[in-house]
């Protein structure tokens, strides 16, 4: 018996504001269009069974085209594979925040898929021997033990969440996060198989124990995950396929609809504006297939901000002009040392104060690639100052 496990779909996604000829946004039509696709390759695979970890929607109130397009492609999964059953969870977000507020993947019910949105479901199929557990991640809903049912030769947890101390830092999202669940509580070692969704990279777990990834990159931190995946030489974004009953594994790429490039970052130490301005160009002229219609991102490091603004614009504005997205990521030099002591051989190192330390921090933090980072810092310490303020002003004034 051999599954297909997706997650994290991400339909609805929007980014930049490059629009299609239609109106809509250019990002959420490449993330329905690379679905699409996925949907294309599973149906050759002609699996037994399909199970998808959560994510389906980027919003919980997702748009008219992206509930369209999420309808088109399963229901061209049942159609053209009407024995194969297909369950889904609600991801961290899908799911409401009350709940009064319905889970909108349960419309997709009416189209033969099962779906659990509000609480853990069994899904049960005697002609297979299988068993599918389908935990979704739902605020404020108890958690069942994640032990396989007795009486089933196939057993299959498909559960959204995050499994401690996997992710890395790059993995972390503003947005709320997804349940926690510590490694030993999966029982990974007694189950067929564990599909899991959250994480946007393809990764292991424990034997049989598999986070599949997105199908395209709609995280905070693409370039975090194109990094990640280069180092552990993963193709991309992709789903899995796996033989139940014999263990054999696969990891299908699925070409993503507008490749993301990260070309080689510039260590700009010493130099000027016009020798940044040179090395920028040389990036982009040297580009592995060009930049025109794609994402990029070029990294400048150890620049000064006044440098910066002597940069030949006019060339970044055709950068732009060309690409999908162009990103121009500058990063400062690190400060020099402070010290204190009187007289020409000062004393020792001092403590850095508290600006000092979140200005540091947030200047090594991962960003979205449409983030500018000195506004970003800006924006950061300001808010820092008025903390401090608000503290200062809740005092006790004190007599005499």
């Amino acid at each position: 018996m051999r599954l297909v496990h997706l997650a994290d779909l991400h339909l609805g996604f929007r980014q930049y504001q490059r629009l299609t000829a239609s109106g809509t946004n250019q990002r959420e039509d490449d993330v329905a269009a690379t679905v699409q696709r996925a949907i294309t390759q599973i149906i050759e695979v002609a699996p037994d069974l399909v199970v998808i970890g959560g994510d389906v929607f980027h919003t919980v109130r997702p748009s008219n085209p992206a509930i369209l397009h999420a309808f088109r492609a399963l229901m061209q999964l049942r159609e053209r594979l009407p024995a194969t059953p297909v369950i889904m969870v609600a991801g961290n977000h899908d799911a409401p925040r009350t709940a009064e507020t319905g889970c909108i993947l349960r419309l997709f019910r009416e189209i033969g898929v099962h779906v659990a949105d509000a609480r853990a479901e069994l899904f049960t199929f005697p002609e297979q021997s299988l068993a599918v557990l389908a935990v979704p991640d739902v605020p404020g809903v108890e958690r069942p033990p994640l032990l396989p049912p007795e009486g089933f030769r196939h057993t299959v947890l498909l559960l959204h969440g995050e499994v401690a101390g996997l992710l890395p830092v790059q993995a972390a999202n503003a947005e709320r996060a997804a349940i926690e669940i510590p490694p030993e509580a999966l029982h990974a070692d007694r189950w067929s198989y564990v599909a899991l969704g959250h994480y946007h990279v393809y990764r292991e777990v424990a034997p049989r124990a598999y986070y599949s990834g997105s199908l395209e990159y709609t995280s905070t931190n693409p370039w975090g995950e194109l990094r990640e995946e280069r180092e552990r030489r993963i193709p991309g974004k992709g789903f899995i396929e796996h033989d139940l009953t014999h263990g054999a594994h696969r990891f299908h790429p699925v070409t993503p609809a507008r490749p993301l490039l990260d070309l080689e970052p510039i260590d700009a130490s010493g130099m000027g504006a016009g020798e940044i301005d040179a090395a920028i160009r040389a990036r982009v002229e040297s580009a592995p297939g060009g930049i025109d219609h794609r994402i990029v991102r070029v990294t400048v490091r150890h620049v000064a901000r006044h440098v910066a603004r002597e940069l030949d614009h006019g060339a970044l504005r055709e950068y732009r002009r060309r690409a999908m997205h162009f990103h121009l990521d500058t990063r400062r030099p690190d400060p020099l040392p402070r010290r204190t002591g009187g007289g020409a051989g000062g004393g020792g190192s001092r403590r850095a104060t508290l600006p000092e330390i979140v200005g540091e921090r947030l200047r090594e933090r991962p960003l979205p690639a449409d983030v500018d980072r000195d506004q970003f810092v800006a924006l950061g310490l300001r808010y820092l100052h008025l903390a401090e303020e608000a503290a200062v002003a809740a005092l006790p004034v004190m007599d005499g």
